[in-house]
């Protein structure tokens, strides 16, 4: 497998990591389908990366809560460029409270959002990563591995990605399909109201998170890193 005329489906697609490796897979070839919850947003960036790369890029609204909207962006993909290669679950959200203070909606949000949506993922992709012999990409983080304070729901939520990211890969491999799941650490994106500032140029970087799915896709398909770990070099820039 290569980059090049893939077609390559990245939920939650319109900024941080996700835009990310959207611009690294068509800049190493690729295409990609970039789901959102808004229509216009995920349409500006779409048209974005065409202007820049060509006709690379379409975008679906979608919330990953919702089974039928991810096949609704898998058939955008068939409809558009006759198949699909590749499905990325970046899509996730961050509730950090005490679990004292966390609220039920809250966790259900975290839940449906960092669970849910990628099991909606795979299940809307499946048949046509059968047909492609693709490849199942998770975005977890290393909150999936070392928990912490007013953690609760996204320590559960990632710890459960992971683990949910792993059986799948020995559920699909039979099948020709590679899964499987990125962990970063500090990464200069907007989770969770943040604005990147040159501040966070220590933190791993979106287009670094990019790099490594094209390195993923370039792979000789005889070999899967099954789970990677991400963390800035020099923590906190010392």
């Amino acid at each position: 497998m290569s980059v090049e005329d893939k077609v390559v489906l990245i939920t939650g697609g319109t900024k941080g990591i996700g835009l990310g490796i959207a611009e690294s897979v068509v800049k190493a070839g690729g295409k990609v389908v970039i789901t959102g919850r808004q229509q216009d947003t995920t349409a500006h960036i779409a048209d974005r990366l065409n202007e820049a790369h060509g006709d690379c890029a379409i975008g679906v609204a979608a919330d990953v809560r919702k089974l039928e909207d991810q096949k609704i962006a898998v058939k955008a993909a068939i409809s558009k460029w006759g198949k699909l290669d590749v499905a990325i679950a970046n899509a996730g959200v961050g509730h950090f409270a005490s679990i004292e203070d966390l609220t039920p909606q809250q966790w259900t949000e975290v839940m449906d959002i960092n669970m849910t949506g990628p099991f909606y993922t795979i299940k809307a992709a499946l048949e046509e990563l059968k047909r492609s012999r693709g490849y199942y990409l998770t975005i977890s983080s290393l909150a999936g591995t070392n928990f912490f304070a007013n953690g609760s729901a996204y320590n559960a939520s990632k710890f459960g990605l992971v683990g949910f990211t792993q059986a799948v890969m020995l559920d699909l491999r039979k099948h020709g399909i590679k899964v499987s799941t990125i962990m970063p650490g500090s990464v200069a994106t907007y989770f969770n109201g943040h604005i990147p500032s040159v501040e966070d140029a220590w933190k791993i970087q979106p287009e670094d998170i990019g790099q490594i799915v094209v390195d993923l896709l370039n792979m000789n398909p005889r070999t899967l890193p099954s789970k990677i770990e991400v963390r800035p070099s020099n923590p906190g820039g010392k």
